[in-house]
């Protein structure tokens, strides 16, 4: 038996090292398989996505770490089976965290000099952002599409609302003041105003006026609304927390548009808690988002507001942004979508999280840098 040189032992774990740190600093998730069904290899991003420490996943049989994930336990399979290249960027999905987290999937075949295929690899990108910006843009499409009909619309109604509602003033003043007709008269005026509201709201999504950009402190407009929603919740049992991250400073934007889109997600969060229940308004700073696939990651403010009330439904959490879409009685289903296009229009993104039960959080996030 030829004794080791020392010096080829020393440049093999040099080697070794190397490659594990090219490895180790890939953005994407690397799971090398070999074809015993053993997990070798984990890299810190795959450890990220899937949730599986490197301790936990190295070492361990695929399938049974990955149980829950029948199209990742197929391509594994088929690409150690065949030794052929398998992707999949639309349908696959990892739950091991907690939540759902969508990636796209490559499964490479691990392949010797020899040409013997010895397992797989496996790379798994987290396309949690670009499934967002995907519903944002659907929900821009909408938005215009409803901006033109609204328009046209809105112009048409307003002039016989107005003569309706002014025949009813006049019709108001033949009657004696003790006169039951009164109510009638009152109930028309009432409700041509409710109708006049909500095209004025229309009027509002199909041409909103331009941004009045200047210098806005966003933890004075929170605190301001706490105020006065502490004081209009005084006889309930609501408790009101806020946590803001003091080092967050001014950034562009208007603040009457801001203060509409606030004032409205607290309004909502209060109205679902009932009586009594926990509010929680809270900032930080994203210090590496991308807005876009394509787009250099940016700082972003991340401003929380969440509460512990019966939360929303699957169901109906699919809709919120839809005009017309309410489940209080009343509401005109307008809310929501105004408050997304206000994110819109300063370059942010609005996102919900809720489930029956658990409360509802909903995330506005702002360029610092407009």
């Amino acid at each position: 038996m030829l004794p080791i040189n020392p010096t080829t032992e020393k440049m093999q774990k040099q080697r070794d090292d190397y490659y594990a740190t090219v490895i180790d600093s890939v953005g994407d998730g690397v799971i090398v398989v070999a074809s015993s069904g053993l997990i070798t290899l984990c890299n810190p991003a795959a450890e990220e996505i899937t949730g599986f420490s490197k301790r936990q996943a190295q070492g361990a049989l695929f399938e049974k770490l990955f149980a829950l994930e029948t199209t990742l336990l197929e391509m594994v399979s088929k690409t150690i089976r065949t030794g052929i290249t398998i992707s999949d960027h639309e349908n696959v999905v990892v739950r091991s965290t907690g939540r759902i987290i969508p990636v796209a999937v490559t499964c490479y075949p691990l392949v010797m000099e020899s040409g013997e295929n010895i397992g797989a690899i496996l790379t798994l990108k987290d396309i949690t952002y670009i499934r967002e910006l995907e519903a944002a843009v659907r929900q821009s499409d909408r938005l215009s599409t409803l901006g033109t009909l609204a328009a046209g619309l809105a112009h048409e109604v307003k002039n016989p609302l107005g003569g309706i509602k002014g025949a009813a003033q006049l019709l108001e003043r033949e009657f004696d003041p003790e006169s039951e007709m009164l109510e009638y008269t009152r109930v028309m005026i009432r409700e041509t105003e409710r109708i006049d509201h909500i095209i004025r709201e229309l009027l509002e999504l199909a041409s909103p006026r331009g941004l009045r950009l200047a210098p806005v402190n966003l933890h004075k407009i929170l605190g301001d609304i706490l105020l006065l929603q502490q004081h209009a919740a005084a006889g309930r049992e609501i408790a009101f927390i806020k946590h803001f991250d003091p080092s967050i400073p001014e950034i562009m934007a208007d603040e009457e548009m801001l203060t509409r889109l606030f004032l409205n997600l607290i309004c909502n969060a209060i109205d679902a808690m009932g009586e009594d229940g926990r509010l929680t308004v809270s900032s930080r700073v994203l210090s590496d988002y991308r807005m876009a696939q394509n787009e250099r990651r940016s700082r972003m403010v991340a401003i929380e507001v969440g509460d512990d009330g019966p939360g929303i439904p699957q169901q109906d959490l699919e809709n919120i942004w839809t005009p017309f879409f309410s489940t209080k009685s009343g509401g005109t289903g307008l809310g929501l979508t105004i408050c997304h296009k206000i994110v819109q229009e300063h370059r942010g993104m609005i996102k919900v999280e809720s489930s029956p039960g658990h409360g509802t959080k909903f995330t506005v996030l702002l360029p610092l840098v407009q």
